[in-house]
């Protein structure tokens, strides 16, 4: 008796206890104006509500864990006279508002406003020390429930900080293209000096290489065989001669990994842009139920030098890059994405932005439970508010 239900009821009360706002979060103020200033897609005549109180009440819903257009609506009716007023909204909108709403945004101008809050805000040196090199992952997601008869699901490329998982970039990919022809604009109008750009082998691109160096940053890029030169020349380096420079042991998700990472100076001698370091990662992988163990070679290209990187640092920014699956993840499992049957226009983009700014808020206010933050938001909108610079 003492030991279950005790133990539980502890655990979710640090959950639900601890990573309440302070009174004031520096940077956040802006928030409600940001929402408010967004191109508005409606016509001026026969307005009722402010653009900026209706992305205010869609985002407070998501806080609380709405899923969906009917979970947004449930939450605007069951909200209280005085949470309306304090978001501007005099008068409870109707379903067929904020879906047509949704339908019209313009997406790249929600995903910039947005990207662009959260960037400012994950730089501030108020909230906690930052790495001199920030991780920022590039990968994209497909929202598979936004797929009907010949329409294909949206395809979302976005770069997520690895710290925080705040999404501050995101462009949709063009019907029946893929991520590359979408990587410029999702980086080119943005700061990246003091940054490392992590992604998969689909963005080694030499392309990509020269863009992010141009603007000032540096690249850490998986090679696998859509680089087959360059993939064969990693794999006939002396890695045998190389000492182990890293090694990590983690036990999760029901398996036991072991990492082994080694680094190599290359340059000159890579057929690729700026490369000057080699890496090797063997993971080594058992099921701790089926006994099974499978090993993965893994090698990659980084433009940072010994001096800017040792071998530690680069290892944290290749595990780093794994944050945007994790997003992905709690966006699928807590926030049902990929069950989501929302639609029309540009509304299943919307809403995956309204997914990332809450989660990124939620990270941002110290959460490391998403679904126990939604509980708590869902309950206490007052903190809420306080995340939207909204509380009276």
């Amino acid at each position: 008796m003492s030991s279950s239900l005790i133990g539980v009821l502890r655990r979710h009360r640090e959950d639900t206890d601890l990573p309440c706002p302070p009174a004031q979060l520096p940077g956040l103020a802006s928030l409600s104006q940001v929402l408010d200033r967004l191109p508005d897609p409606r016509r001026a005549q026969g307005r009722r509500y402010r653009l900026g109180s209706l992305l205010a009440l869609c985002l407070l819903a998501v806080l609380g864990g709405a899923t969906t257009l009917a979970g947004i609506t449930r939450f605007a009716i069951d909200a209280t006279p005085e949470l309306r007023t304090r978001i501007g909204l005099r008068r409870l909108p109707r379903a067929t508002t904020l879906d047509r709403l949704l339908s019209r945004l313009d997406g790249d101008a929600l995903d910039d406003a947005v990207g662009a809050w959260l960037a400012r805000h994950a730089a501030d040196p108020v909230l906690e020390d930052r790495p001199a090199l920030a991780g920022l992952a590039v990968d994209g997601k497909a929202v598979r429930g936004s797929r009907h008869g010949d329409q294909s699901a949206i395809h979302l490329l976005a770069a997520v900080l690895h710290e925080g998982q705040a999404v501050i970039s995101q462009r949709q990919i063009a019907t029946k293209s893929n991520e590359i022809p979408a990587f410029t604009p999702l980086l080119d109008r943005m700061d990246l000096r003091d940054h490392v750009i992590t992604a998969d082998a689909m963005d080694t691109q030499t392309g990509h290489a020269e863009q992010i160096t141009a603007q000032g940053a540096h690249y850490i890029l998986v090679v696998k065989g859509n680089q087959k030169k360059l993939r064969r020349q990693l794999r006939r380096l002396p890695w045998r001669e190389i000492p182990l420079q890293h090694r990590t042991r983690d036990k999760q998700h029901g398996r036991q990994e072991i990492r082994r990472l080694k680094v190599c100076t290359v340059q000159p001698g890579l057929p690729f842009p700026h490369a000057v370091q080699a890496i090797e990662v063997k993971r080594r992988r058992t099921n701790r139920k089926t006994g099974k163990t499978t090993i993965k070679t893994i090698y990659a290209v980084t433009s940072l030098t010994p001096e800017r990187a040792t071998p530690d640092r680069l290892a944290e920014l290749i595990r780093g890059h794994w944050q945007v699956e994790a997003l992905h993840h709690v966006r699928d499992v807590t926030f049902a994405e990929d069950a989501s049957r929302v639609r029309t226009g540009t509304a299943p983009r919307a809403m995956a932005t309204m997914r990332n700014l809450a989660i990124g808020l939620i990270r941002q206010a110290g959460w490391t439970n998403i679904a126990a933050a939604t509980d708590h938001h869902r309950s206490r909108t007052d903190h809420a508010l306080q995340l939207l610079d909204l509380e009276a």
